[in-house]
């Protein structure tokens, strides 16, 4: 097992990475205030994983309440928070009840969001179980719900007392979902490790087929990353922001086509190909970087062209952003491999002409 620590101003908390940790409770017991858990998980996880945790903890006389939610990013909504509440409140649940994640980013955003409301701020513990996850977004305490009009706009930011990243539970992955984790897997690379980038390239095809050892080292790399950029940027006021990298796009993408129609690491990953392909288009990046990034994604098994929403959906999508300042777009835009900056800039008629371009799907866009 590694442990990194991601330290704040006002907190600091373990993530801990390796193999068969969700049956090791001893990592969770000394988090826990009182001997009462609220697992909240959904209809695919708790299957798998749900029994096997709950009785881990039972067997230590913890009192395991859970609750199963359905899964998919179209349930990251208000009628999904509020089950969560219902169950807590239904059974009397107190403000040091933890609150345990156990599932992917949506089950970790919704989780994460409702401790931060119950009785003005619980306590709560991420296990999560997608890579897409384990890399990205149980890391740093972004914690949201979706709108119909963009996504994530309605959070918190709230941090977790523990991150617990168990690299067996990535076994249960459909081909699909590893693909849009190593979507946020990538954007890593781009936007701040030419090295890394490069690890890739050369271990693509073993994070594909599920190589125990590279899928720890990315796990490892990627955390790493993000506990530096959220320990000197927490409340994204500056270099967190990167992070964000092929996210407007992305997010505007999952927004015109339907919450759950495409993943969200698939909508990330069309979106950094617009955004590597703009700075190419405005001379802030090589077209040899641009075709290594489009490569990498590709191979990853990634769409790397959008659908078409139309020229004024994609911005009207997009000027819901959170990155939007003073009515102006901004975009994370890659300069090289391991280098990005936030552009604010960028002239609408760019976007129209890079929306109407190659990278732009025509006809039937694929499942």
């Amino acid at each position: 097992m590694i442990t990194l620590d991601l330290t704040l101003p006002d907190t600091r908390y373990p993530i801990h990475i390796g193999r068969g940790l969700l049956d090791q409770v001893e990592l969770l017991l000394p988090l826990l205030a009182i001997p009462q858990v609220a697992i909240v998980t959904n209809t695919t996880v708790a299957p798998l994983y749900l029994d096997r945790l709950a009785s881990a903890l039972r067997r230590h006389d913890i009192d395991v309440i859970a609750i199963e939610l359905p899964d998919g990013e179209a349930y990251k909504t208000w009628d999904s928070l509020n089950r969560i509440f219902d169950t807590l409140l239904g059974r009397h649940c107190e403000r040091k009840t933890t609150l345990i994640a156990l599932g992917g980013g949506v089950v970790g955003d919704m989780t994460g969001f409702a401790a931060a409301c119950y009785q003005r701020g619980a306590p709560f513990i991420q296990i999560p179980t997608t890579l897409l996850a384990q890399v990205d977004s149980s890391v740093g305490g972004k914690t949201a719900i979706n709108h119909p009009q963009g996504k994530n706009m309605i959070g918190a930011f709230y941090q977790p007392c523990a991150v617990i990243a168990d690299m067996e539970l990535l076994s249960t992955l459909p081909a699909r979902e590893l693909a849009a984790g190593l979507a946020e897997v990538i954007k890593y690379g781009i936007l701040g490790d030419a090295g890394f980038f490069e690890w890739l390239e050369q271990n693509i095809d073993k994070l594909v087929a599920l190589d125990a050892e590279a899928l720890q080292y990315a796990v490892r790399r990627c955390c790493e990353m993000k506990a530096d950029i959220v320990g000197a940027d927490e409340r994204e006021q500056g270099a967190r922001a990167l992070l964000n990298l092929g996210h407007t796009f992305g997010h505007a993408i999952e927004a015109g086509l339907g919450y759950g129609a495409w993943l969200h690491g698939e909508a990330v990953a069309a979106g950094m190909v617009l955004a590597a392909a703009l700075s190419h288009a405005r001379g802030t990046l090589a077209r040899s970087e641009l075709d290594r990034i489009v490569s990498l994604i590709e191979r990853a098994g990634l769409p790397t062209r959008s659908p078409d929403l139309g020229v004024d959906e994609w911005l009207a999508l997009m000027s819901h952003d959170k990155k939007v300042e003073r009515g102006r777009l901004r975009f994370v835009l890659p300069l090289g491999i391991g280098q990005a900056t936030v552009a604010g800039d960028i002239d609408p008629a760019e976007l129209r002409a890079l929306l109407s371009g190659d990278y732009i799907i025509r006809g039937q866009v694929p499942a």
